[in-house]
């Protein structure tokens, strides 16, 4: 099944930027011993980091969203 493109340039942007800073929060929750913040946040910036490397989103694909669209 291929995965067709529903994110714009700008999405797929903010989404890395905020993957990373999940993924480094996840790290600071786990050299602070609170394992559970630290699994959340890591998963959530892993998702995050998967929708800006692929440009598809499934949230915007059940919802119908495309914004890949109104780039030019």
């Amino acid at each position: 099944m291929a995965l067709r493109q529903n994110m714009s340039t700008a999405d797929r942007v903010v989404r890395g930027v905020a993957g990373i800073w999940l993924l480094a929060m996840a790290a600071g929750a786990t050299l602070g011993r609170r394992g559970t913040v630290a699994a959340i946040t890591g998963i959530t910036g892993l998702g995050l980091l998967s929708n800006s490397l692929t440009g598809h989103c499934g949230g915007n694909a059940l919802l119908g969203i495309d914004t890949s669209s109104s780039e030019s």
